[in-house]
């Protein structure tokens, strides 16, 4: 972005953003869906050269949980009791895929800045019990 730089926070709620249309539309680009959570309620904050505007890692984090899709789930279900992931909510699941790409793959950010920032997420978009479900899961990833 050329004149207003997002937070890591910031830039994990845009992925969320991103991340949440493209898994109900697989004919979804990731461009779109990373332009839909660009301009999600921030049209006073784009450019009009939108050449600069996409912030490195909200594109890493989007296509990384993209590309590594099939192993994150896998580290769900291998820490989920008695629940299987299709229950899971989509919103708590596309949390939990940002921060055990962010544990796996992001060797810069530590393991519990990604649970501690997937648990400020759920404390937005969902309720107390999700965060709880959210943050069993995680930290038995982070305890692996």
């Amino acid at each position: 972005m050329n004149s207003v730089e997002l937070t890591r926070r910031e830039i994990r709620v845009k992925a969320l953003q991103a991340l949440y249309p493209f898994d109900f539309h697989q004919e979804l680009t990731k461009e779109a869906a990373i332009d839909y959570a660009l301009t999600f309620g921030e049209e006073d904050l784009l450019d009009t050269d939108r050449e600069n505007f996409i912030p490195s890692y909200l594109e890493t984090l989007v296509s990384g949980v993209i590309e590594h899709q099939a192993e994150i789930d896998q580290k769900i279900k291998e820490n989920l009791k008695k629940w299987s992931i299709s229950r899971i909510a989509k919103t708590d699941l596309i949390i939990m895929r940002i921060a055990i790409y962010e544990m796996l793959y992001e060797e810069k950010t530590p393991n519990i800045v990604a649970l501690n920032e997937a648990l400020e997420l759920t404390k937005i978009y969902s309720d107390d019990q999700s965060r709880k479900f959210v943050n069993g899961v995680l930290s038995n990833i982070v305890n692996q």
